[in-house]
């Protein structure tokens, strides 16, 4: 009887680990809502739930492009630049109307990305010191072009800003439509399957004959490109350019959101769900410590403290 219960003690210990790995965000994110529904005034009031949603759409599509880069293996640490060389450049072009700011933001975006991906993929430069460059030349890039911030009165982006759909405001219902993509092409598309092989074993992807370059570029473009989205919808909403501290520590909120979320920094899978719950996880982690008058130094701890226990659960999980 003692023998069995010492071997009882091990696999509930291992069961629970395993399930904390795969629920753990989700019942995180459960915990904090009956929490705050207890002890925060208001805190189930429609236009709360409004708030906390649009506050983290900019992040759940930063953090979109982050656990792409994350399954290869990889990271990006320039999505902050990009979010405010995205802003610079709206304030630059707006004159010429909203549609020809968005391409040339693009354009910028893509470039980044390009010079990310190309680093990493044919330079073989590590994706942490390639993209930190790219951080700090990004943000410089972004003052150069805005030195101060600058309020923007355009109808158009304000609509996109405010705007809403049957009472859904257009920056949650972009952020969903970003997630659904960049679930199904990471589960249905030969792409996605393409990504998380390289991020499994890059050796083995490459002697089988898959585009490894290829596909690292792309997805360095890709999460450039999301940042940019996040960095123009964060404009919208604000009215105002602000290169100066737009998207700042944004890279580190994403990667929180992606590894919280349940994708391991090993790559090889990618939880697009999960870190959707990650990011609505410090979300409400932060809210919860504000709306309790809480210095903005004890979020830092807190997402600190979360992320410490995602790694450590994530221990022995591997790659797919």
């Amino acid at each position: 009887m003692a023998e069995a219960a010492l071997r009882t003690v091990p696999l509930d210990k291992a069961r629970a680990l395993q399930w904390l790995q795969k629920y753990g965000v989700y019942a995180g994110v459960a915990l904090l809502l009956v929490v705050n529904a207890v002890i925060t005034p208001h805190f189930l009031s429609a236009e709360n739930f409004r708030t906390q949603a649009v506050q983290v759409a900019p992040v759940i599509i930063v953090a979109l492009g982050m656990a792409l880069v994350i399954g290869t293996e990889g990271v990006d640490l320039s999505v902050g630049a990009v979010m405010a060389l995205a802003a610079s450049v709206t304030a630059l072009y707006l004159g010429y109307g909203l549609v020809p700011a968005l391409l040339v933001v693009a354009l910028f975006a893509a470039g980044v990305g390009l010079a990310n991906g190309a680093l990493v993929a044919l330079v073989g430069v590590q994706p942490i010191v390639a993209t930190l460059a790219l951080m700090v030349g990004g943000r410089g890039l972004a003052l150069v072009l805005l030195p101060q911030l600058k309020d923007l009165r355009n109808p158009q982006l304000a609509s996109l800003g405010s705007g809403d759909v049957l009472g859904i405001p257009y920056l949650i219902l972009i952020a969903a439509v970003l997630a659904l993509l960049v679930a199904f092409t990471v589960r249905r598309t030969t792409f996605g399957r393409q990504l998380l092989a390289i991020g499994d074993s890059r050796p083995a992807a490459q002697l089988a004959g898959l585009p490894v370059r290829r596909v690292l570029i792309v997805v360095y473009v890709v999460s450039a490109l999301l940042a940019a989205v996040a960095g123009v919808l964060a404009t919208a909403r604000l009215q105002a350019s602000d290169p100066t501290s737009l998207g700042n520590l944004m890279e580190l909120s994403a990667i929180t959101a992606v590894v919280v979320g349940g994708t391991p920094l090993t790559g090889g899978r990618v939880n697009i769900a999960g870190t959707v719950a990650g990011a609505v996880l410090i979300q409400l982690l932060t809210a919860t410590l504000i709306k309790h008058d809480l210095p903005p130094s004890w979020t830092q701890i807190a997402q600190a403290v979360v992320i410490v226990a995602a790694v450590y659960a994530a221990r022995g999980r591997g790659k797919r």
